[in-house]
């Protein structure tokens, strides 16, 4: 009796664990599948609150109500056309001569474009070459700034009497308002890469011209757009003022030549018209400069791919 007792106390001590090792078999085996939850629907942002359409709608509703006070301040002060004309009256006046007005407006957009493309081939070679060397920077980088405090009006006289064509005289003209910026915001971007990447590429042995198209180009692409945007406004009023100075008229003639005109007649709204037209052309390069800028650095820049 003695030696049986044991047996039974070992056998249903072992029972007792592989009972308990398998009821957890059972229990995964009786239980359900857990169940995949469903996908989420992508959150709809209203319209209103789309960037896209902020950008757009909020400068509109401001322009709106500023048209509104300038109609509103004409109608009841009964401020005479020759003083400020209504923002109504411009308008009319804009469509009732749109074709001296619109061809005006192609010999401004004309020496603007030229103008801006002197300035943008002749910032950028100016700016490869100041980035070769210190000293050469140093050298010649005061000259540019004295060219950008020079006031454009003092010069631009003797340009029109050394350039015999007034077009060209005119593009000259534009040209040395719109350089700086480039020259200004190319040569800090050409300078401005990381020093980790410099010391990797001189590693590496990577020669002058490997260091400026790999490695300088890509850094300097920010700052380069950055001085188009500047540039291309700064062409528009270049532009204008090389036509007040040269007095061009006839066929040839731009906006400015129209402002002074209607200004010599009294004739006011033609006058704001034409402003208008100025207005509206240095908006459209702007956004000209910002749509390449979005173009060239939106799927890669920070500057562009943040939504703040």
């Amino acid at each position: 009796m003695s030696s049986i007792v044991p047996l039974r106390v070992v056998s249903s001590r072992t029972a007792e664990p592989a009972a308990g090792r398998a009821a957890p078999a059972n229990v995964a085996a009786v239980s359900p599948p857990v169940k995949a939850a469903p996908p989420r629907k992508p959150v709809r942002v209203p319209l209103l609150r789309q960037p896209n359409v902020q950008r757009v709608m909020y400068p509109l509703l401001v322009g709106v109500v500023l048209v509104a006070i300038w109609q509103g301040l004409v109608t009841g002060l009964e401020l005479p056309p020759y003083l400020v004309p209504s923002p109504f009256l411009m308008m009319q006046t804009l469509v009732t001569d749109f074709v001296p007005l619109g061809l005006a407006l192609m010999v401004t957009l004309k020496i603007t474009l030229l103008s801006f493309l002197v300035a943008v081939v002749a910032g950028v070679l100016i700016s490869f070459l100041f980035v070769q060397s210190k000293l050469i920077e140093t050298a010649l980088f005061p000259y540019a700034v004295l060219l950008q405090v020079t006031p454009i009006v003092a010069v631009a006289p003797l340009i029109i009497i050394w350039v015999k064509n007034p077009t060209a005289a005119m593009t000259v003209c534009a040209a040395l308002v719109a350089l700086f910026p480039i020259i200004s915001n190319t040569t800090l971007g050409l300078r401005s890469i990381e020093p980790d990447l410099q010391s990797y590429f001189k590693l590496n042995r990577a020669t002058r011209w490997q260091q400026l198209v790999r490695l300088r180009i890509p850094s300097a692409l920010p700052y380069f757009f950055g001085g188009l945007r500047i540039s291309s406004g700064l062409a528009l009023i270049g532009a204008v003022v090389a036509e007040f100075v040269a007095g061009t008229g006839g066929s040839g003639a731009g906006l400015a030549y129209q402002i002074l005109q209607a200004g010599f007649q009294l004739n006011i709204p033609r006058m704001f018209a034409a402003l208008l037209l100025i207005s509206l052309t240095g908006v459209a390069l702007f956004v000209l400069m910002a749509w390449l800028t979005k173009l060239a650095l939106g799927s890669w820049h920070a500057s562009e791919l943040s939504q703040d």
